[in-house]
């Protein structure tokens, strides 16, 4: 018989913010795939280091991150061939996802080319946008309010919309982009009510006021916006 596809959701990056049932999936894995940028550590592998039994089996799965989708495209294909010859072999593979597999996560790619030849499950897990609240004290909703998650390299334009009409905000993928989106706030008169927050759950965590925030900031970061009261009270 095949084995199991495990899409595991690490968390932010605190490991004490792994599930129960990831750390006992990853412990038992025979296989562990996660991904990596080329050269550098995984920082999903990071998270759950001390999980991974000794002799388990590691696929490091190194994807490109360019602007041309080709080269990851042709990443997670290789990745993916080499994951399906173990599951073919019978045995399970577990792959480690930072925040939550299906949430901006490379894991979906992968999901995309393997799901349907083989038996797969999804571990949820706390994502980056909960953990950013967390660590700002910031409620993001209550009663009927809508949360807007929006990617920093949206255009300019449609930012400056897609916030104006916006009840409570949440911008994902800052990084290079954030001199741009401080604009947007700064013109809409919002920069001194948004929140910056930096490695969310980490040693490093840091939360600012978005104006006083670094330009560029860095890959983990995000931005939080709440423009009514205080609605829970």
């Amino acid at each position: 018989m095949s084995g199991t596809l495990y899409g595991i959701s690490l968390g932010p990056g605190d490991p004490d913010l792994i599930t129960r049932r990831a750390a006992r999936l990853v412990a038992a894995a025979p296989v562990v795939a996660y991904p990596a940028l080329p050269g550098e550590e995984s920082f999903a592998r990071a998270i759950a280091a001390d999980l991974i039994a000794p002799g388990t089996r590691e696929i490091r799965m190194e994807i490109p991150m360019t602007t041309e989708r080709a080269p990851a495209q042709a990443a997670y294909d290789a990745n993916a061939a080499l994951i399906a010859a173990e599951l073919e072999a019978g045995r399970d593979v577990a792959i480690l996802c930072e925040g939550d597999a299906l949430f901006y996560g490379s894991f979906m790619y992968l999901h995309a080319r393997l799901s349907g030849r083989f038996a797969c499950e999804i571990v949820p897990g706390v994502t980056s946008i909960t953990a950013c609240a967390a660590a700002a004290g910031l409620p993001l909703a209550a009663r009927n309010e809508r949360v807007t998650i929006l990617p920093g390299p949206l255009p300019e334009r449609e930012l400056r919309n897609r916030i104006e009409g916006a009840e409570s905000v949440a911008i994902m993928k800052v990084g290079r982009h954030m001199g741009k989106i401080r604009k947007v706030f700064d013109d809409l008169g919002l920069l001194e009510r948004a929140v910056y927050v930096e490695r969310a759950s980490l040693p490093e965590e840091r939360v600012l006021p978005l104006a006083q925030a670094p330009v560029p900031a860095p890959y983990f970061s995000m931005i939080l916006l709440v423009k009514g009261g205080d609605p829970w009270l």
